[in-house]
């Protein structure tokens, strides 16, 4: 007669007696519990530090550090005007916030699509070609004349067409030379203010007019400001 062999039990104990398995067998902790951990370890703590202040009027963006002025950049935006009406490709103006930062680690140039890397990487001022590069900043509107903002992809976000930075040319958004955006990319977070206005930086930006031009970026004609 045939003995039956009885099933082997997964082993719990390894070595020194510790428990190998044992977290297989314990009670599940409790949905809510689960979903106020996730959500908690998802979110960070607005930046609250950083504004950035854009002047459609100067063509140029401004980034401080709890009202210290830390850096000025020039950039682009829209070429059809101001506004935020629903399938406009004007820039807003107000108050707004960045809502996301997409971009992490990719390397100038990175093509996005759909707020995703295709994978493509397209140099400065290659011929023909406008898409999003390197980083994303999107933003949200916190009032009704900048409500449809997030909506219509209001980002401020890098572009190959550098040589067109420092005049309006954009479709809406914000547009930044690619090692622009990095920096800036990478001294705000999400929630941090942006503020948006038809009027020029020196007259939003106290001490902005007396800042010393040797604190000029040694790159060529770039017209990047950076207080040191």
């Amino acid at each position: 007669m045939k003995t039956r062999r009885r099933a082997r039990l997964p082993a719990l104990v390894g070595r020194g007696g510790a428990s190998a398995n044992i977290l297989a067998f314990q009670k599940p902790a409790p949905l809510g519990f689960l979903l106020v951990t996730i959500f908690l370890s998802s979110c960070a703590a607005p930046d609250t530090r950083h504004q950035i202040v854009v002047s459609t009027r100067d063509q140029k963006l401004a980034v401080l550090d709890r009202g210290n002025l830390l850096a000025v950049y020039p950039v682009s935006t829209s070429k059809f005007g101001l506004g935020d009406s629903p399938g406009s490709a004007f820039t807003p103006l107000g108050e707004l916030a960045i809502a996301k930062k997409i971009g992490d680690n990719a390397p100038p140039g990175a093509v996005f699509k759909d707020r995703r890397r295709t994978g493509e990487i397209v140099p400065p001022d290659s011929p023909g070609r406008d898409p999003i590069v390197t980083r994303i900043l999107w933003l949200r509107g916190l009032e009704a004349q900048n409500a449809n903002a997030f909506g219509r992809y209001i980002y401020i976000h890098g572009t190959p067409e550098e040589r067109l930075i420092g005049t309006p040319a954009s479709y809406g958004c914000i547009r930044m030379r690619s090692s622009d955006i990095i920096s800036l990319y990478d001294i705000v977070g999400p929630g941090a203010r942006v503020t948006i206005v038809d009027q020029p930086l020196a007259s939003v930006i106290p001490g902005l007019a007396s800042a010393d031009a040797s604190s000029m970026d040694p790159r060529k004609n770039s017209g990047t400001l950076v207080i040191r």
